[in-house]
């Protein structure tokens, strides 16, 4: 029992263990192929889709402000001396309304007049640090900047600005013209994409500093302000894209960085690793529990049959094919238990021996299919006639060993009689034939100084006696006989 118990304790693990090393191996496989995948491929390809978005919708101000710049109509109306400004009021305006910017502008580098699409707001002044942005622009050598100021207009709004110088005809400068796009409305967008993409996005300008990110705020404002990141800052701006990896409160971090030079700014895209790790470790546990599921059904299985083979093999070596019964083989056991249980209770332990009549001659005539009909039926009788605590054993060809537990030899003997006159009476048909059979008994009470053999040697010598005095009878062994 205990080494079948064994057996199966030693399968589960060996599935159990199976199973896990399979898992663990996938998982660890699969985490080191996402890594890979997240830092040269996934993490490169969302930053190109979402560069090719921001040129779509962010770099479109720009495309605006340099057509603006060199509109014939602007630099005309700056050349003929700014005559009518409600002509190039209305001019913002129109394109304010058509490109749907919140703002649109134009200071002439002559009058210092601030042309807005609602008006001429003011004149610019060196003394005024709210104009600062223009003499920058004025002085400075590329052709624009993008700025994030307060608008002039609106006080109370900040608003990413393209600030384009403009040229007359000989190349001569002649003021600074352009749009302006709510930061609110640019940072719902980045937010947008960092909620399509799953991945951190903002921007950072050549100082590490960031300049622009979702709507919620970045944990740092400055690269130099993180640890982890801020070594890595020079190799960021030393190069137009670029990939790493990066330690950041205990967790790894892949970031790509692209150069943007339309806004003389980095994009940022990074992906935290316990991100991509949940999902595997999602797949993990999944693929753990339908293991520690399918196991449990296989052991369950696997138990089902062999209980049942080893059941059928126990019936196989402990019973007799033909009739039923119990044979030989298993009389030791059955017979010590009958026995203990007879010493338990202080009673009586008898056996029967019997032996069909003539059963030779019934082969010889009717044919052994006969014969072994004649014995399967004659055990049911048996069988219907004896109490279920008793046992009948299959001894020999034709003859049978019946175990009465707690019974004497007066039980006994009335036990052998009633099995011996129904099998009297029993009419047995086969093949359109009728066949009546008779049995002899030999009757044995177990004594105190008996043993299993001598048990059913005294009954076996009953049953010769039976037969001697001429069969059909049933006699009881007498301790004077031997």
């Amino acid at each position: 029992m205990w080494n079948r118990k064994l057996r199966f304790i030693l399968l589960i693990v060996l599935l159990m263990s199976g199973f896990l090393f399979i898992s663990l191996v996938s998982y660890y496989t699969a985490n080191e192929s996402i890594r890979t995948q997240i830092a040269k491929s996934t993490l490169p390809l969302t930053s190109d889709n979402i560069y090719s978005e921001i040129q779509r919708d962010l770099l479109r101000p720009i495309f605006i402000s340099s057509m603006m710049a060199k509109d014939t109509f602007v630099r005309d109306w700056v050349i003929n001396g700014e005559e009518d400004g409600t002509a190039i009021v209305k001019y913002l305006n129109e394109v304010q309304l058509h490109y749907g910017t919140v703002t649109s502008f134009f200071v002439s580098d002559k009058t210092r007049h601030y042309y807005h699409s609602t008006g001429i707001l003011k004149p610019v002044s060196v003394l005024d640090k709210q104009d600062d942005w223009y003499f920058r622009v004025q002085k400075m050598t590329s052709d624009y900047e993008i700025n994030v100021d307060v608008d002039t207009a609106n006080r109370m709004s900040f608003t990413i600005f393209i600030n384009y110088r403009v040229y007359d005809y000989d190349g001569s400068y002649i003021g600074a013209i352009g749009v302006g796009l709510a930061v609110n409305a640019v940072q719902k967008l980045i937010e947008n994409y960092k909620n399509r993409y799953n991945r951190e996005i903002y921007f950072i300008d050549k100082n590490g500093e960031i300049v622009l990110s979702g709507v919620v705020n970045n944990t740092h404002i400055n690269i130099h302000q993180n640890p982890g990141l801020s070594e890595f800052l020079p190799q960021i701006l030393d190069t137009t894209t670029n990939s790493i990896e990066y330690e950041e409160d205990g967790q790894k971090h892949y970031l790509n960085s692209r150069f943007v030079p339309e806004f003389d700014w980095y994009l940022i895209v990074a992906q935290k690793e316990n991100e991509a790790e949940q999902r595997i470790e999602n797949t993990l546990i999944l693929n753990l529990s339908v293991s520690f599921v399918i196991s449990l059904i296989l052991v369950a299985f696997v138990h089902l049959i062999i209980s049942g083979y080893q059941r059928k093999l126990e019936t196989m070596a402990t019973t007799d094919k033909l009739t039923g019964c119990a044979n030989r083989q298993i009389f030791d056991a059955l017979f010590k238990q009958a026995h203990a249980q007879s010493k338990r209770t202080q009673t009586s332990l008898s056996a029967l021996m019997l032996d069909i009549d003539y059963f030779k001659k019934i082969n010889d005539t009717y044919g052994h299919p006969t014969g072994d009909v004649v014995l399967k039926t004659l055990v049911q009788d048996v069988k219907s006639n004896i109490r279920e605590s008793d046992i009948i054993f299959r001894w020999g060809g034709e003859e049978f060993l019946i175990l009465l537990p707690e019974s004497g030899k007066d039980e006994a003997y009335k036990t052998a009689e009633i099995v011996r006159k129904s099998i009297e009476n029993l009419i047995i048909t086969f093949a359109g034939k009728s066949i009546s059979v008779t049995i002899s008994i030999g009757v044995k009470t177990m004594l105190t100084d008996d043993t299993q053999e001598t048990l059913f040697e005294d009954a076996d010598k009953a049953l010769y006696l039976a037969k001697k005095k001429g069969r059909n009878r049933t006699e009881v062994y007498h301790d004077s006989a031997k």
